[in-house]
């Protein structure tokens, strides 16, 4: 029986077809096959080309136009005119303190030489007439000087040095309430620019409020252009406003200095005309 089974194995292999390792590979395409998905694949990577090219042309002038400067009014609204008078106003102010915030301003070399030497020589008139002429803070003070003793005659040291000490914090007070105002558009132009934030905000918040499913993305971006315009331009203007308040504050103090410097000569010297007379 083992026999005839083995017999029987063996007849049934010899009649199966050998089984080749290439016949179990796919079969590869045909040139025709090959060629035409090579072309297939060659034209949808030029469309995808071209269309990019046609989409950079368009991104590239929005991107311009975005960066014109009548856009960037448009965008920020009646805020950024705002902000523009408050800049204009603040270059002004620059431009002025550069050229009046100076000690031949403040207290002219030459007036003090002369007027030193009137109130040594008891011209008071004509110190007087000096001052008239002159409309520097130096000239104010000595002139509030001549006149008291002008009045009195006999005039009080101390008295003397508390008018003369008065009228120069007077003097150096008006100078830095005209300087403020550069503090002021400091402090006020960032608040504009959030006014404007807040109000490109609420633009866009409004659009999505009515109605989420039917908010276009044109008034979104208006909102947000204009939120950030308007901040840019606050502090745009701000910035430069405090940078020069600093420096003519610091000015300032100086020429305050040199004015009571001035003050306690003419005071010297009246005191000295006095115990002379």
């Amino acid at each position: 029986m083992k026999r005839i089974l083995i017999c029987l194995f063996a007849l049934w292999m010899a009649w199966m077809p050998p089984v080749s390792a290439e016949s179990a590979v796919a079969p590869e395409p045909t040139p025709s096959e090959s060629s035409v998905s090579e072309q297939t694949v060659s034209e949808q990577t030029s469309a995808v080309t071209d269309a990019i090219g046609t989409l950079s042309d368009p991104v590239a002038d929005a991107a311009s136009d975005q960066l014109r400067l009548d856009r960037i009014l448009e965008s920020g609204g009646v805020l950024v005119i705002v902000l523009a008078v408050m800049s204009v106003v603040a270059a002004a102010l620059i431009l002025y303190f550069f050229f009046t915030l100076n000690t031949s301003r403040i207290m002219p070399s030459s007036f003090l030489r002369d007027v030193e030497v009137m109130l040594e020589q008891g011209r008071f008139e004509e110190a007087l007439a000096l001052c008239e002429r002159n409309r520097s803070p130096a000239a104010r003070i000595v002139q509030s000087a001549v006149q008291y003793v002008e009045r009195v005659g006999e005039p009080d040291a101390d008295l003397l040095r508390q008018l003369v000490e008065g009228e120069g914090i007077r003097q150096a007070g008006r100078l830095q309430a005209q300087i403020s105002y550069l503090m002021d558009i400091g402090v006020i132009a960032p608040m504009v620019g959030l006014l404007g934030t807040v109000m490109g905000m609420l633009t866009s918040f409004s659009a999505v409020a009515l109605d989420i499913h039917k908010a276009r993305p044109m008034e979104l971006a208006n909102g947000v252009s204009q939120a950030l315009v308007t901040t840019a331009a606050g502090l745009m203007v701000a910035i430069p406003a405090m940078v020069f308040y600093s420096l003519f504050r610091g000015r300032l103090t100086k020429l305050t200095g040199s004015m009571e410097l001035a003050a306690t000569n003419v005071v010297t010297l009246l005191a000295h005309r006095k115990s002379e007379v």
